[in-house]
């Protein structure tokens, strides 16, 4: 199993709201016309990510290509991010035309202002 898959393995994502709200409330964020990015420390339970879409994007179909836009965005990131750390990735509206490497571009560009990923 490779380190990423180590690093958040199916069930180590945030699924409940307390969790989603937790995050929101304690953590630190930083934002980007795409999407919100909020983030805590946790106490060695891995990296744990959530990622969210309200209905202002729009339908199901808009709110679900939103997510997996932002999945396959994080992707190739997931090795370079530090562990322990609680992720909530939030949808802006401006991600409904985006394309997928803008949005991988924007992930990219917040996570390391806020220091999150680790020097290659």
């Amino acid at each position: 199993m490779s380190e990423a898959h180590r690093q958040v393995e199916r069930g180590s994502s945030l699924r409940k709201n307390d969790d989603f709200k937790r995050v929101r409330r304690r953590g630190q964020s930083a934002a980007h016309p795409y999407l919100v990015l909020f983030w805590l420390s946790n106490e060695n339970l891995g990296l744990r990510i959530g990622i969210s879409a309200s209905r202002a994007l729009g339908g199901a179909v808009q709110r679900n290509r939103a997510k997996r836009i932002i999945r396959a965005g994080l992707q190739p990131l997931i090795k370079r991010l530090q562990p322990d750390l609680d992720l909530v990735l939030m949808a802006r509206t401006g991600i409904r035309d985006a394309k997928s490497t803008q949005v991988q571009t924007a992930l990219e560009a917040l996570l390391g202002k806020a220091g999150l990923l680790k020097q290659e």
